[in-house]
């Protein structure tokens, strides 16, 4: 099996050289070492972005808690930045706090490096947010890229300069950066190419130096001599400016190289820039194909594309620079084309989302949640575009499943407010709402939202939309500590399923919250017998994101019953399936209930490892505290019956901020394959794939006969169904002394989440310690 690293960074990996800034490059890190705030300013296609990641490339040792790039480019709204910038982090949405709050609660003791590039459709949104963020963060530092400054105190500005071009009169052979860079970018293309350096000097001079627009001109030498171009583009900008050669504006020099491309492409290839300007973020053939193909364009030439540098491929996925994607929709407008290709390329994601929807509750889950992280900036557009109830449901999943509960409430809440005429669809709206801010721990929300989802559900006879309600009820009463109320909405919830047209997946989330009811109480026997009846549903169908909920729960209960190695399987399970689909919170947990189950063999080495592990999740994946949720405060046990409680209590259900209901974070954008670094479209921590670790995969429920605890070690008391991460530590320490806790903690910590994850998959794997 390939190791995993978790990464303390996101910086993209650079596929070109970088030619020349050595004094900007200088310069920039100066100004971050005295500054909270450093701005890069500069026309389109001047190499802002290059800089900014060159930079945070050479600064990744400078900061101990991570350089990390947060890209714009694609985020149409101000009040969404909050979010993309705590998805590169990898930080949870799991508050119902402000965004900007709760990220300069975050990074107010880091020390790392912020990238926000591409800043200059959303500067007031921006300013706001770094204002708050940056007044609580004394070590953190942030480098933007923008056309114009954010206008913050203490903000340093550095506008970049297009690269150095020779003088009039002389040939610059190799003497500058522009002629360097053209001539590098030339032979990489025509490796055999004799250039004439009288024609490169001249080309370089009337492109400005500016680098994209060299690079599109370099394209070029595929069909034209050097001195063919230096001639055309001498006579097109005489053109511009009336015969004279007065030199053009900066940003009129990088439109019009851009224009000349275009100008230079076929009528097909024209057309499809033009439509593919639709496109966010990343997209392959069949996407294109789906949006753009009609009677017009009955093939796409995409690769023609590539070769004239409009697109750039990865793999078998494309996108489009920011400057060249603006380029398309300007004509795109102009061909009266924009609706009706914004409405092809939101219909074309709808379909996709329904799809996903239908086979979210099988053994498509992990697919569709790499889908999901994957297509999320086109996502994004489509919803900005959108005015109805279809896509915004549809992709309930990813907003209550994949940890992206902000922009799903943000979405949802947008369209609720404008749509107050009952129907199916809103129905639908308003038990995910409540399911997403339930995951964001407004209780308050969620029960408002729930109530009116189920009584507009019951009107319609939508037996399915009312158990989602009863069941978003039920968890919020769990968390609140009404086990009564739990237990009957959760039961009523599951009668509410099983008279539904087709099989939901709220159905085991119901029986998860049932058996929590019955274990908090301390009726384990009943919680295991909900939970097996959950487990063998969940397996019958291939499911793994309920089916890991089960599994926690079923660890909970099991040391509860005193079979601390029945436990263990259980949690190794639930690991499992949180750490495959990214879960980082879950995993966290998970991870800190395997250290509980070996204190209660009596393995205090073996779990004061487990809990260094654990804190590198919390801290590594930026998540709100490092250890267990907020406890959940039961109802008074009765007379003469000692409470489960031991101290504080961990509520699988994460509340106040966040409820077993969540799936996984942003971060990393889901699931990677264990040999991928930094794919387009995620950011944040690299989580293992599907292949990283095997726990659960073919594991049938262990029978409590011939259990790891009937082979002797302490079994825990029936105080403690729910066993704190500071009662962990205390009886870990007991059992083998502070010195030596101390040193396996220690090393826990440092040991990659990855590395870890693999070796609890052999359970000998810590047996050295």
């Amino acid at each position: 099996m390939a190791e995993t690293r978790t990464r303390r960074d996101n910086v993209p990996a650079e596929t070109s050289s970088l030619v020349g800034r050595r004094e900007e490059l200088d310069e920039i890190a100066g100004l971050i070492a005295r500054s909270p705030l450093v701005t890069l300013t500069g026309v389109a296609g001047v190499g802002k972005t290059r800089l900014a990641v060159r930079t945070a490339d050479r600064l990744r040792d400078s900061f101990a808690d991570g350089v990390w790039v947060v890209e714009l480019s694609a985020e149409q709204n101000g009040d969404l930045i909050g979010h993309a910038i705590a998805e590169a982090l990898g930080l949870r949405e799991q508050s119902a706090r402000p965004q900007p709050e709760v990220l300069a609660d975050f990074i107010a003791d880091k020390r790392l490096l912020l990238v926000l590039d591409t800043c200059d459709h959303l500067v007031d949104a921006c300013a706001a947010l770094l204002r708050r963020v940056l007044s609580e963060a004394p070590h953190a530092r942030v480098l933007a890229t923008s056309r114009q400054p954010l206008g913050l105190p203490g903000e340093r500005v550095l506008p970049i300069e297009p690269l150095a071009v020779p003088e009039p009169g002389t040939t610059g052979a190799a003497g500058t950066d522009a002629v360097r860079l053209f001539t590098e970018r030339a032979h990489a293309l025509v490796p055999d190419l004799i250039l004439d350096p009288a024609a490169v000097a001249q080309v370089c001079r009337l492109l400005d130096g500016i680098p994209l627009a060299v690079e599109l001109a370099v394209r070029r030498l595929r069909a034209l001599s050097v001195q063919q171009i230096a001639e055309r583009l001498d006579d097109r900008f005489a053109l511009l400016v009336g015969g004279s050669r007065t030199p053009l504006r900066r940003h009129q020099t990088m439109r019009t190289a851009v224009g000349w491309s275009h100008e230079l492409c076929t009528a097909e290839e024209r057309l499809l820039w033009a439509r593919l300007s639709v496109f966010a973020g990343w997209f392959d053939a069949d996407d294109a194909r789906a949006v753009c193909a009609d009677e017009r364009l009955s093939w796409l030439p995409l690769l023609r594309l590539v070769d004239k540098s409009i697109l750039i491929a990865e793999g078998s996925r494309y996108r489009m620079l920011d400057t060249i994607r603006d380029y398309g929709r300007e004509w795109l407008r102009r061909l009266g084309e924009e609706k009706a290709l914004i409405r092809r390329h939101r219909d074309h994601y709808l379909a996709q989302a329904r799809r996903a929807e239908a086979e979210w509750y099988g053994p498509h889950q992990l697919r569709w949640a790499d889908w999901a992280h994957r297509e999320l900036p086109n996502l994004k557009a489509a919803l900005d575009h959108d005015d109805g109830f279809d896509l915004v449901t549809a992709l309930w999943f990813v907003w209550c499943c994949l940890g992206q509960v902000r922009q799903g409430r943000y979405y949802l809440d947008r369209l609720l407010r404008r749509h107050k005429r009952p129907s199916p669809a809103r129905t639908k709206a308003l038990w995910t709402y409540a399911w997403a801010a339930l995951s964001a721990g407004d209780t308050a929300a969620a029960r408002d939202r729930a109530a009116e989802a189920y009584e507009a559900a019951m009107a319609a006879g939508d037996f399915a939309a009312a158990g989602c309600a009863r069941q978003n009820a039920a968890a919020a009463a769990l968390v609140c500590g009404d086990l009564d109320g739990a237990e009957r909405l959760a039961a009523e919830a599951a009668e509410l399923f099983g008279r539904a047209v087709s099989a939901h997946i709220g159905l085991p989330l119901a029986e998860v919250t049932l058996a929590m009811a019955f274990g908090v109480r301390g009726e384990f026997d009943r919680a295991v017998e909900v939970l097996t009846r959950q487990w063998a549903r969940c397996a019958e169908r291939g499911e793994l994101w309920a089916r890991s909920h089960g599994d926690h729960a079923r660890s909970f209960a099991e040391l509860g019953r005193g079979e601390p190695g029945i436990a263990e399987v259980y949690a190794r399970a639930a690991l499992d399936g949180k750490w495959r689909l990214g879960d980082a919170m879950g995993s966290a947990m998970a991870m800190d209930q395997l250290a509980a189950t070996a204190v209660a063999r009596g393995d205090g080495r073996r779990a004061a490892c487990l809990l260094g592990v654990g804190r590198r999740m919390w801290t590594a994946f930026g998540l709100p505290r490092s250890g267990a949720p907020e406890p959940v405060t039961p109802p008074a046990r009765g007379e003469g019956r000692l409470s489960p409680y031991e101290g504080p209590v961990a509520s699988p259900y994460e509340g106040p901020v966040a409820s077993p209901y969540e799936g996984p974070v942003a971060s990393r954008g889901g699931p990677l394959p264990s040999h991928e670094v930094s794919p387009p479209t995620r950011r944040g921590p690299v989580l293992p794939s599907r292949e990283g670790s095997h726990l659960s995969h073919g594991v049938s429920p262990p029978t409590r006969e011939g259990s790891p605890s009937s082979r002797g070690g302490p079994v825990p008391s029936r105080q403690g169904f729910l066993i704190s991460r500071e009662l962990t530590e205390s009886r870990a320490r007991a059992l083998v002394g502070d010195a030596v806790y101390e040193r396996l903690f220690a090393w826990g910590v440092t040991m990659d989440p990855g590395t870890a994850v693999a070796r609890i998959g052999d359970t000998r794997g810590f047996d050295h310690l």
